[in-house]
């Protein structure tokens, strides 16, 4: 009885109350200064700033957040989860703005430009993912794709002075990968997450001594690539907040948009998605009506491939412009976090990018305005909320029925 009462909707309302008395009272009520929070929708600091009163803006807040999730608890809005889930989860996280921001300025238009910066790489891997998952193949990988990528991108890049061979090269390296990765998983039927991480330790040995040999002994030669130029859409740009932070950018936040609605609209409405569904969820039914499943496979795994190699390059456009020894610091493994909270979905994985995008921008500011937060705790904040995301608010998910189980034909 316990159980069939105790639901996941019960559970999460509970949460929802408890995190919401608390904030409307540590973050309200006996907050320590009782001055304003601005926001102002402008780029910089210098626009017109909406100011708040820090206490009362977080009570109301939190109040919210604690009536959203006693409306779950009374069992009677289960069919509303989503949107009240929505609603608490928005209202602590203002509630916390709030409540860090006071007597301060947030502008919101860089934040949510930097944030979907900071998600680009991850909007790559995770659909790169999607593609490989949604035929039956685990791509672990998708690190070492990155830094293969990043690698070949400013080796190439600089010798060839070209930003869009560059960009070619980092195609080129994440395929590379992608092709040991299906050849021996494929072919040669090794575990595939066992292999995914070999190959990342491979990619991260073979580029870091690369980098000693060659670009840390002549970076000029080496380790100086030419940009990717900016490209400003006319009308749209102008659009608050929303219309400098997608559109205006180089090449690789339009592929980014453009490839989410490509793969989604390719993967649920078109052959190809189809018979690539049916691989991944059951690979012998599929043989019988006479999809070449390791064909599919193959193909899937080098497409996704050379969508990772675009996320690597990012590393070394959007970043820093040079290649460093694992610069990717773990964020394949965050893209993959992504794919399981978007339900290998490519509009899913991108909002997934998106909330770990915009909790890392939330984690430097509050790092540039002195938050009384230690700074420890500000630099686990994305790797913290990508884990409850996945954890708690996602609830159970389920892989595509033949996701990395190898395919041997009768």
């Amino acid at each position: 009885m316990r159980g069939t009462w105790w639901t996941r909707s019960r559970k999460a309302g509970a949460a929802y109350v408890v995190l919401g008395l608390f904030a409307a009272l540590r973050w309200g009520l006996l907050a320590a200064h009782g001055g304003d929070s601005r926001f102002t929708l402008s780029d910089d600091y210098s626009g017109a700033a909406l100011p708040l009163p820090s206490k009362l803006t977080a009570l109301i807040l939190g109040l919210i957040a604690a009536t959203a999730g006693a409306a779950l608890l009374s069992g009677r809005f289960n069919h509303r989860f989503g949107v009240l889930s929505g609603v608490a989860v928005v209202a602590i996280v203002l509630a916390f703005l709030c409540w860090q921001v006071n007597g301060n300025v947030m502008p919101i238009g860089s934040t949510v430009a930097l944030s979907i910066l900071a998600a680009l790489p991850l909007v790559f891997g995770s659909l790169a993912g999607v593609l490989c998952e949604r035929s039956g193949v685990i791509n672990v990988a998708i690190e070492g794709q990155f830094l293969t990528g990043a690698f070949l991108r400013a080796l190439v890049g600089t010798i060839t002075g070209s930003p869009w061979i560059g960009l070619i090269a980092a195609i080129a390296g994440g395929v590379i990968i992608a092709s040991l990765l299906a050849v021996l998983a494929i072919k040669y039927l090794v575990d595939q997450v066992v292999l995914g991480v070999l190959l990342n330790l491979l990619a991260l040995g073979v580029t870091s001594f690369l980098y000693s040999q060659l670009m840390q002994r002549d970076s000029a030669s080496y380790n100086t690539p030419p940009l990717l130029p900016k490209w400003t859409v006319p009308g749209l740009s102008g659009i608050p907040v929303l219309g400098p932070a997608l559109f205006t950018g180089n090449i690789l936040l339009y592929l980014a948009i453009a490839l989410v609605i490509g793969v989604h609209v390719a993967l649920f409405h078109t052959r190809w998605g189809l018979r690539t569904r049916a691989v991944g969820e059951h690979p012998t039914a599929a043989d019988t009506v006479g999809i070449n499943v390791l064909r599919v496979r193959y193909r899937n795994v080098l497409i996704g491939g050379a969508v990772a190699g675009l996320g690597g390059a990012y590393f070394t456009i959007g970043n820093t412009g040079s290649f460093s020894k694992g610069m990717t610091v773990g964020t394949g493994f965050i893209a993959l976090a992504a794919l399981i909270f978007g339900r290998w979905s490519p509009v899913g994985a991108m909002l997934a990018a998106l909330l770990f995008g915009f909790t890392t921008q939330i984690a430097n500011f509050l790092g540039v305005i002195v938050s009384p937060i230690p700074s420890q705790f500000l630099g686990m904040l994305p790797y913290a909320a990508t884990i409850l995301a996945v954890a708690g608010f996602v609830g159970r998910v389920r892989a595509p029925g033949a996701d990395g189980k190898p395919y041997v034909k009768g």
